[in-house]
């Protein structure tokens, strides 16, 4: 590592890029202790929340809704609404364009109440243009059983805007989807009895046999007894019963505040997309040679007019010419990237390249399919 150093002052290498390589050195020793509260690290069997999904009317658009005669459903939860309220509009006319269909979402979590509030999000489902100040309309949401567990109506709060003219038209966001905070209210309770649950799975949200051992070593060691016993990669088996609390929920409250060190698989992530690479801190690369050159192809497409001699016959045609040219930029030759034992090796051998992060993503899978690179590689 210091003759790696070395060479990037030799080379001229700014003293700014030099401490940063010292930064993530000491951030990379850093990190490899950090510990992590359990809670964090994994879900309890049972303490979940659930989806809810409903089908609803906004009012009050500044004629920004549904055009009627493109989405009738609107029109006919319209009437029906209207109906109910003793409005009889059968076999009436009208389009107005202040309304709205849309799907409403929620999520009821863990242990609700009745008459608790939850948060909604509504979104258009015809050809509206915007949400943007409408309210909307009292809005039943079931879960998956079929049954109603919350009601959902308020002022929509959307995530856009949207401004049109004559013949040119703005949209920032999207403005066709908002949120209505504290715009459902519970009106049923999951049946879910923890009070008398026997035993509980700690289910990791990213399985690993080390993580697991580690969650169960913790447990015990601070319960004092044999309570949590880890049954694979992805589940610790806790007895509630063994721990010796008044209740399920005081054992819960006492382990999910330890800190266990997870242990996770080494893995560069890189979006094609954006040019984004990120590398955890257990990546590793082995003595590799990498050589790299940009290729510029370069079609230009000149036609030549051909006309025929004065007073003769014939007609004015034109004659195709293509250039085609492949420029290859002069690379730096065939750089050694030295084997690396930690994050900050492999980031400093491979900004020794000299290359732009998208260039990067090539390099790294062609070091991958050579072997040289030890990290699950994840392309997204």
């Amino acid at each position: 590592m210091m003759r790696l150093l070395y060479s990037y002052v030799r080379s001229g290498v700014s003293l700014c890029l030099l401490t940063l390589v010292m930064l993530a050195i000491l951030f990379a020793k850093t990190a490899v202790a950090q510990s992590i509260r359990i809670k964090d690290l994994v879900e309890f069997d049972g303490v979940r929340g659930n989806d809810l999904l409903g089908y609803g009317l906004v009012v009050g658009l500044n004629g920004t809704g549904d055009g009627l005669r493109n989405a009738p459903y609107t029109e006919e939860i319209m009437t029906n609404i209207l109906e109910r309220l003793g409005v009889n509009v059968t076999g009436e006319q009208f389009r107005p364009q202040n309304v709205a269909s849309v799907i409403v979402t929620a999520t009821l979590p863990p242990f609700a109440r009745s008459g608790g509030r939850i948060d909604v999000t509504v979104s258009a489902i015809g050809d509206a243009d915007s949400l943007l100040g409408g309210t909307l309309v009292m809005t039943p949401l079931t879960a998956a059983d079929g049954d109603i567990y919350a009601v959902a109506q308020g002022t929509i709060i959307a995530g856009g805007v949207a401004a049109r003219g004559a013949a040119a038209e703005v949209i920032e966001g999207v403005p066709t989807a908002g949120v209505i905070p504290s715009g459902g209210r519970v009106e049923r309770e999951v049946d879910f009895d923890f009070s008398h649950m026997t035993q509980m799975r700690l289910a990791l949200r990213d399985p690993d046999f080390t993580t697991a051992g580690r969650v169960e070593r913790a447990i015990n060691q601070h319960l004092g007894r044999r309570a949590a016993q880890m049954l694979d990669a992805g589940t610790v088996l806790l007895d509630l019963q063994s721990a010796g609390d008044r209740s399920p929920a005081h054992t819960i409250s006492r382990i999910e505040n330890i800190t266990v060190e997870p242990q996770q698989k080494a893995r560069v992530v890189v979006d094609q997309a954006s040019g984004t690479i990120v590398m955890g801190s257990d990546v590793r690369i082995s003595e590799v040679a990498v050589s790299q050159n940009n290729l510029t192809l370069r079609v230009e497409e000149t036609p030549i007019v051909v006309q025929p001699n004065p007073f003769a016959e014939g007609e004015t045609v034109v004659v195709p010419r293509t250039n085609v040219a492949v420029e290859e930029e002069a690379g730096p030759g065939l750089a050694l990237v030295e084997a690396g034992t930690s994050l900050s090796d492999v980031v400093a051998g491979l900004n020794a390249l000299g290359v732009s992060a998208r260039d990067m993503i090539d390099i790294l899978k062609s070091i991958k399919a050579a072997g040289a690179l030890h990290a699950e590689f994840v392309v997204r």
